[in-house]
């Protein structure tokens, strides 16, 4: 695992800090999402399909503050969109640091080299650049030609540079052939980062390519396959994440998710109930926190999420579960998830209610809104 000391002990003391308070259910990483807008159009992607009026939203720098400084995770990922296309991201990742936060700044490295001198290598600061696999794959997975060649470059210059990268690798059926998968880690490890973040695809409804994603049998099939090539061939890959995280995705562990372990303001509100799906917003961290019912998604609980096993749900539930039981967790790192055992009971999803699809409608809802704000304050100019 490439998860810097320093960080795993300031996280696990934050865990630590939590149950002896009580809490119960408490954020470990806030997914900031400052805009939508992007400079790709990927296939398997659900964050982009807005109008234009939303696309050229952003959060205020002070917004963004307000929201870290209310959630209080130790940890701050800036997804998108395409974050390095705000005006303000500088700002906004120094006033995050300042905080003694560790920022995880995602991006598709296109714009990565050029903004480079903008930023200072920090231990709190790591690039996390989205690569789905070798150029083939990468490039197939993205729509567009050449993105992994400028990617890698980027990478390899923010490296000399001295600044933490990491790589953010999604899968999905159309680029996950274990063996290139194992070819793509190995050549990975070449470039100087600290490891990989790999997770499965999650089926946003309203990404353009439906047929790219993989359900739970698939995902858990794949990465044994891909485990197993790793330990017959003694490779030494270094995971982002928990190796219990792993072990689930192996299909060791029957986690439930943890919606609330990452909580996501974007420019609606707090999302509920997670990033990855959006039925609702609420005005600040503690309505969300109040009253959402949490109980009525997850794995076995709600039709969306019946193929789930996405890292942003189910690696908090992952970290927790490494802080209750640390020499479990340590035998896993030490060994590697196992490839050959029967897998961990399935959650049933008899019982799990249908989905429903509101996009449409909030997305109508927020535009009306900007539309009565932008009116209300044309007529008060005029006023004036």
């Amino acid at each position: 695992m490439a998860v810097p000391v320093i960080q795993q002990l300031r996280v696990g003391a934050y865990i630590m800090k939590q149950k002896v308070l009580g809490n119960k259910r408490y954020p470990l990483v806030l997914m900031l999402e400052p805009l939508f807008r992007c400079n790709l159009a990927c296939a398997g992607c659900g964050k982009i399909d807005y109008p234009d009026e939303i696309l050229n939203k952003r959060l205020t720098p002070e917004e963004c503050f307000q929201a870290v400084d209310e959630c209080g995770a130790p940890v701050v990922s800036i997804p998108g969109g395409e974050p390095l296309l705000h005006k303000e991201i500088v700002q906004i990742v120094e006033g995050i640091i300042a905080r003694k936060k560790f920022v995880y700044l995602c991006t598709n490295a296109l714009l990565l080299k050029k903004k480079l001198d903008q930023f200072t290598p920090s231990p709190y600061l790591t690039f996390s650049v989205h690569l789905d696999g070798l150029k083939e794959e990468h490039d197939h997975s993205v729509s567009q030609d050449g993105v992994y060649e400028r990617a890698e470059e980027a990478i390899k210059e923010a490296v000399a540079r001295g600044f933490r990268v990491t790589i953010n690798c999604t899968l999905f059926n159309s680029n996950a052939v274990p063996e290139r998968v194992a070819q793509f880690f190995d050549h990975v490890a070449t470039l100087g980062v600290e490891g990989v973040t790999v997770s499965p695809g999650y089926a946003y409804e309203r990404a353009p390519v439906q047929d790219h994603f993989l359900s739970r049998r698939q995902t858990k099939e794949l990465f044994r396959t891909i485990f197993r090539i790793g330990k017959t061939g003694g490779r030494n890959w270094k995971f982002n994440q928990s190796s219990m995280y792993l072990d689930f995705l192996a299909g060791n562990q029957s986690y439930h998710c943890t919606p609330w372990g990452n909580p996501t303001r974007n420019v609606f509100g707090w999302q509920r109930p997670c990033y990855l799906v959006g039925e609702g917003y609420a005005k600040s961290f503690t309505e969300l926190m109040a009253t959402t019912d949490w109980d009525s998604y997850g794995v076995g609980n709600y039709e969306k999420c019946a193929n789930c096993m996405v890292h942003s749900g189910f690696e908090p539930s992952a970290v927790i579960d490494t802080v209750a039981h640390p020499l479990r967790a340590l035998k896993v790192m030490l060994k590697g998830p196992d490839t050959e055992a029967p897998m961990a009971a399935e959650i049933p999803l008899e019982n799990q209610r249908p989905a429903q699809y509101v996009f449409e409608k909030q997305v109508k809802t927020y535009v009306d809104q900007m539309h009565s704000h932008q009116a209300e304050e044309s007529t008060r100019a005029k006023a004036s």
